[in-house]
């Protein structure tokens, strides 16, 4: 392995687009002929009168059924297999709190897959044998835990599973072991910046990081510019489905210009949830994406509920494969309030502008006699004074830029560092909405 070389599958990531879309298409043709062995993609077809002799070019993915998550939970739990469960070596499951969850089923060849493409991700933003990475995400059925460990071994990075939890012994580990690439959900890197400053921890002169791995949540670029001048880190975007495989789907490169879809593993549509018609690369719509490298449980237009839109133009990096933005959020958590659609994300990069608050911030949804409200609850940080007159000015600067970017008026309150509670294991609960309970 060449570790001077900025690719790490340099066959693969330096493709042009024609080899691309051949190579597209011979995994594409291979992937449905092999969900003819799985009742519920046979059937699919028949419904729509198509066979695998129909696809004749990548565009005609197109003539393929979308699956649902509500599809994975109908076929809980080995109906979605497109192989002997016996030749399966692992699997992966939701939580399932609201009924079945969606279990996913890989093959020893998918987990090889699967550790290839994370490796490429993590070698793409400068990672190398002779490094240090920690992992803080939570092992077992969630895939951020073994698809980032699997992906770091394959770069010859000496891993930390230090999973999820116990930041001081994140700290110790990240002091004492020499950790130099880090993956951690966005509001957990901030949770580990405020106990660094609470144990008199610099990460710069106390720490060797250099990069920083995020995902898992949708962030703000505010937020992400923030975790960087925090920990002294360049911090790229992550983004990962367990449906898919779970984390090395697409990630920044160093130019941190959108993240790059691996295209010989997915086949990348971005469609308008409501007509489901594609639209125009530069426009947001739902990310749709169709496994073509995958034996076990291959997906086909698996509708992702995920917010972005393709980036146009090529990427200085020298890679050809199609770059995504960050995600603008689900299409089923967005927000709907007086008529106004509103995501979450949104407000953060509102929040974010102001250095007298901190990251940490709640928005809750009531419904009152005059109507439904919101409710902005957002922490102050360490370095901002109590003065009441200050505090008022600050609140209603606030709440004028909240309302120019979201077009409704929310009600802000200010707290004293802290009076949010926060998981050091979860991902960050930014909405709460109660009107359901009227």
């Amino acid at each position: 392995m060449k570790t001077t070389s900025p690719f790490f599958a340099p066959e693969f990531e330096c493709m042009s687009e024609e080899q691309l879309r051949d190579l597209q298409l011979e995994r594409l043709q291979s992937t449905v002929r092999l969900c003819m062995n799985n009742s519920f993609y046979r059937d699919r077809f028949a419904e729509m009168g198509i066979t695998p002799d129909d696809i004749k070019s990548v565009d005609d993915v197109r003539k393929l059924p979308f699956t649902t998550k509500d599809d994975l939970r109908a076929n809980y739990p080995f109906g979605m297999t497109c192989i002997p469960l016996e030749d399966c070596v692992r699997l992966h499951s939701s939580s399932g709190t609201t009924g079945n969850p969606t279990v996913v089923l890989h093959s020893q060849r998918d987990i090889e897959e699967w550790a290839k493409a994370v490796a490429r991700c993590l070698w793409m933003v400068g990672s190398r044998p002779g490094d240090v990475f920690q992992n803080s995400a939570g092992y077992g059925m969630f895939t951020a835990g073994l698809g980032f460990q699997y992906g770091a071994e394959r770069v010859g990075m000496l891993t930390v599973p230090a999973a999820a939890g116990n930041t001081k012994r994140q700290i110790k580990f990240i002091k004492d072991f020499g950790t130099t690439v880090l993956h951690a959900i966005p509001s957990y890197a901030s949770r580990i910046f405020e106990v660094m400053q609470e144990e008199g921890v610099d990460p710069v002169s106390d720490t060797r990081l250099r990069v920083l791995c995020i995902g898992a949540e949708p962030h703000s670029e505010e937020q992400r510019k923030r975790i960087e001048q925090q920990l002294g880190v360049k911090a790229y975007n992550s983004y990962g489905i367990s449906e898919m495989m779970g984390p090395g789907v697409a990630f920044e490169c160093q130019e941190q210009n959108g993240l790059h879809i691996w295209e010989d593993y997915f086949i990348v549509e971005v469609i308008d949830p409501v007509t489901l018609e594609p639209v125009a690369d530069g426009e947001l719509g739902e990310l749709v994406l169709t496994t073509i490298n995958r034996e076990a449980m291959p997906l086909l237009r698996y509708r992702t509920r995920d917010l972005t839109r393709i980036l146009p133009g090529e990427c200085a990096c020298g890679r050809h494969h199609k770059r995504i933005s960050r995600l603008q959020g689900r299409s089923d958590d967005m927000i709907i309030l007086k008529g106004v659609n509103i995501f979450p994300i949104q407000i953060e990069k509102i929040l974010l502008h102001f250095k007298e608050l901190s990251t940490d911030y709640l928005i809750t949804l009531d419904t009152h006699e005059s109507g439904d409200v919101m409710t902005i609850d957002v922490e102050l940080s360490n370095m901002f004074t109590d003065d009441y007159k200050q505090l008022q000015t600050l609140e209603r600067a606030i709440t004028r830029q909240l309302k120019d970017e979201i077009l409704v008026t929310p009600k802000v309150r200010l707290l004293p560092k802290g009076s949010l509670k926060v998981s050091d294991e979860k991902k960050a609960v930014r909405v709460v909405d109660n009107r359901k309970l009227f």
